[in-house]
C-alpha cells in the first residue's frame, strides 16, 4: 500500500472511509481494512418478493439458535423481528448521557419484540464506553471509526457473552430500498449533490486538504448525479463496512438480509417526493404489523451532540484552530475520531 494522509484523512472526514483501498495512513499506521460487500444481491421488484426474501434470509442466519436480534424502533428490524424464531434475544441500542434526554427507542423495540414474542434486553451506552472501546475499534480497522460502531461493538461483545455467534441487522433497508429522503428529495446538480453528502468538506478542517470526488462522479450524467444508484452503491458499501468492523473485532457474525437484496425496477421518485420514502418495506411492515403505525425514521442512536458538547476541536498540527466551532455533533465526532486515530499512530 501507499503512504498518503492528507488524501485518507480528507476521504474520510468526506465519506467516513478511505476510499482508495490502496492507500493509507502513513508507515506508522497499519493498513486499511476494507471489507467484501454481498456480490449477489437478489433482485427485488415488489414487496412480495421482498417479504419472501427477507423471512427465507432472516430464517437461514437464526438457524441452529444461534443468532439475536439488534431491534430498534423502526420498521426495518421490526420486520425481522417477525422471523426470528420464538423466544429469541433482541438487543436494543441506548445511549446514557447523565442529567440529558437523548433519544431512547428502547420503548418502541420492546412493543415490537412483545408482538414477536422476543426477550428484550437494553444495551446503554455511555462516553466512558467510547474512550475505552474507540481505540479497539480504530486498531482493527487501520482507520478512524464511525460513530455507530462502539455501539455495535459493545451489544456483539455482550451477544457473545450470552453464547450467540450472530447479530441480525436491519442494515441496508435505506439506502437500498430509497429511506434517505434528503438526498432522494430533488434532482441533484453535480456539485450540490458533493456539497450536500460530504460530511465534513476537508479544507474547512485539514491544512493540507484533498477533495476526493471519484464516488460521485461515477454517478453523474449530463451534470446531474442520481442520488439512489450512489446511496445503493457508495453509502452502501461504506455503511456496511462500519457493521463489518464491529461485530468482526468482537468476533460474531455480522447478518444483514436487507444487505442482500437490490432493487430489480428503477427508483419511483416520485412516490418518495410526495412522504412515501422505502415504500416497498412499508408495505411489508403494513402486512406484518397490522393497526401499527409507522413511526418517523430515525438514525441509530448516537448522542454525539451531547458527549461532544464541551469539546473544543483537535489541537494536532493539522488542524485549523476552531474548526469545529459550528459543527453538529456527527461533524465533530468525525474530527474527534480522525485526530484521536492519529494520536494512537503517531507521535507528535
Amino acid at each position: 500500500m501507499k503512504t498518503d494522509k492528507a488524501y485518507c484523512a480528507s476521504s474520510f472526514l468526506m465519506y467516513r472511509t478511505v476510499y482508495e483501498k490502496e492507500l493509507c495512513f502513513g508507515e506508522n499506521y497499519p493498513p486499511v481494512r476494507h471489507y467484501p460487500t454481498p456480490q449477489n444481491r437478489t433482485p427485488i421488484a415488489d414487496s412480495d418478493t421482498l417479504l419472501r426474501v427477507l423471512k427465507e434470509k432472516t430464517e437461514a442466519a437464526a438457524a441452529g439458535g444461534k443468532a439475536a436480534l439488534a431491534l430498534s424502533g423502526g420498521i426495518d428490524s421490526a420486520i425481522l423481528a417477525k422471523f426470528m424464531p420464538k423466544g429469541s434475544v433482541a438487543y436494543t441500542f441506548k445511549c446514557v448521557v447523565p442529567g440529558m434526554k437523548v433519544t431512547d427507542e428502547s420503548g418502541a423495540a420492546a412493543k415490537y419484540a412483545a408482538e414477536c414474542g422476543l426477550e428484550h434486553r437494553i444495551i446503554e451506552v455511555t462516553w466512558e464506553d467510547i474512550e475505552q472501546l474507540a481505540p479497539v475499534l480504530m486498531a482493527h480497522k487501520g482507520a478512524p471509526i464511525h460513530s455507530i460502531e462502539v455501539q455495535i461493538y459493545k451489544a456483539a461483545l455482550q451477544v457473545k457473552a450470552d453464547g450467540f455467534d450472530t447479530l441480525v441487522f436491519g442494515e441496508s433497508s435505506d439506502v437500498t430500498f430509497g429511506g434517505m429522503s434528503g438526498l432522494l428529495s430533488k434532482d441533484w446538480l453535480y456539485g450540490d449533490f458533493l456539497e450536500r453528502y460530504a460530511y465534513v468538506m476537508p479544507y474547512k478542517v485539514l491544512k493540507e486538504a484533498r477533495l476526493e470526488t471519484a464516488p460521485v462522479n461515477k454517478h453523474e450524467k449530463d451534470g446531474f448525479v442520481d442520488p439512489h444508484a450512489f446511496c445503493s452503491t457508495e453509502f452502501y458499501e461504506e455503511s456496511l463496512n462500519s457493521y463489518y468492523n464491529a461485530t468482526d473485532t468482537a468476533g460474531v457474525r455480522f447478518a444483514a438480509p436487507f444487505s442482500e437484496c437490490i432493487m430489480s425496477v428503477p427508483i419511483d421518485y416520485d412516490r418518495i417526493r410526495s412522504g412515501e420514502n422505502k415504500y416497498l418495506v412499508r408495505e411489508v411492515f403494513n402486512k406484518l404489523y397490522d393497526g401499527f403505525d409507522i413511526p418517523p425514521k430515525l438514525p441509530m442512536p448516537r448522542a454525539t451532540n451531547e458527549w461532544l458538547r464541551d469539546w473544543q476541536g483537535p489541537v494536532r498540527h493539522e488542524f485549523y484552530p476552531h474548526c469545529t466551532d459550528e459543527m453538529t455533533g456527527d461533524q465533530k465526532w468525525l474530527v474527534w475520531s480522525l485526530e484521536r486515530f492519529m494520536n494512537m499512530y503517531e507521535a507528535e
